[in-house]
């Protein structure tokens, strides 16, 4: 287990992201909105604690078949674009309080998204030098 990945940023992002997540799935669940809503935030709940989950028990480097970080920032980028449609809906529509508050949570949640993936990006190794063949 990795114990300093939840006081990281990265760590802590993630764990926002959860809760946040959860948030919203419980608003919309609670006020018995469209399943589409509650189906979106349902998956991004679950999504983010398995990379969490990842990231914490250091599943990531003994998979090494996977840019896991790539994933992750694939995940997040299609979570926002998703994100954005679906809580716009909802807080255009607001059928109910409950709808509201969950479409409201839902774009805190897409901008937690957009900065981890953010996040993710600075730590690629894309276009760095690597080992003994690079230029020196």
């Amino acid at each position: 287990v990795d114990r300093a990945f939840p006081r990281s940023s990265r760590g802590s992002l993630k764990i926002a992201r959860v809760l946040v997540a959860l948030a919203t799935l419980l608003c919309f669940v609670a006020s018995g909105s469209h399943k589409a809503y509650v189906a979106l935030a349902g998956m991004e709940t679950v999504l983010t604690i398995l990379f969490l989950l990842l990231y914490l028990l250091k599943l990531d480097t003994q998979m090494r078949w996977l840019c896991w970080t790539l994933a992750d920032i694939i995940n997040s980028v299609i979570a926002a674009l998703f994100l954005l449609v679906v809580c716009l809906f909802a807080v255009i529509m607001r059928t109910n309080k409950g709808t509201l508050a969950g479409g409201v949570l839902g774009l805190v949640l897409l901008v937690l998204c957009l900065v981890d993936a953010l996040l993710l990006c600075k730590t690629m190794n894309i276009g760095k030098a690597r080992g003994r063949s690079a230029a020196k």
